[in-house]
């Protein structure tokens, strides 16, 4: 039996899920009436991680945005890991919308993480690993508390749990 025992604090989102949730909404944006010849895109990007709307005017487009929320959240993708970009005008008379993917916990909030963990007074290590935290101890019930304090603060980030050992 070991004796120490640890898990990590992460923010990852799965790709595929993105691309699901994408050609769900391609499919239902394309059958309501509402939006029928408004020549509405969603594009995945994934040399950087980014979702491309396109819409022929804003409405239409917050309206597939809202679509491709409710299928983010269907599909278990967190929307505090979601930054929607602003509005642009685009070619021929469109708009456009990027969103981007938060991915790592970025180093202000693995601080702040670290220092409310420090500031419960028990004994646990956190420490910071590149993008993401790691915390270990000898027994797991503090790991527990650790774990439930993390989810009951709000970092607005998209948070995972992971790499029990």
């Amino acid at each position: 039996m070991s004796s120490s025992f640890s898990f990590d604090i992460f923010s990852e989102i799965d790709q595929q899920e993105i691309v699901n949730a994408i050609n769900q909404s391609n499919k239902e944006h394309s059958q309501r009436f509402d939006l029928k010849n408004s020549n509405s895109n969603i594009e995945f990007k994934k040399e950087d991680s980014s979702v491309v709307i396109t819409s022929s005017d804003e409405y239409k487009l917050k309206s597939v945005v809202e679509i491709l929320k409710s299928k983010f959240v269907k599909r278990g993708i967190s929307l505090k890991a979601v930054d929607l970009g602003k509005l642009e005008d685009a070619q021929g008379g469109t708009v456009r919308q990027i969103l981007t993917f938060q991915e790592g916990i970025p180093s202000d909030k693995a601080k702040q993480i670290v220092k409310d963990i420090k500031a419960m007074k028990i004994k646990v290590q956190a420490q910071i690993m590149d993008q993401k935290v790691r915390i270990s101890s000898a027994k797991k019930d503090l790991l527990q508390e650790v774990m439930q304090l993390i989810k009951e603060k709000d970092y607005d980030i998209h948070l995972e749990f992971g790499n029990y050992r």
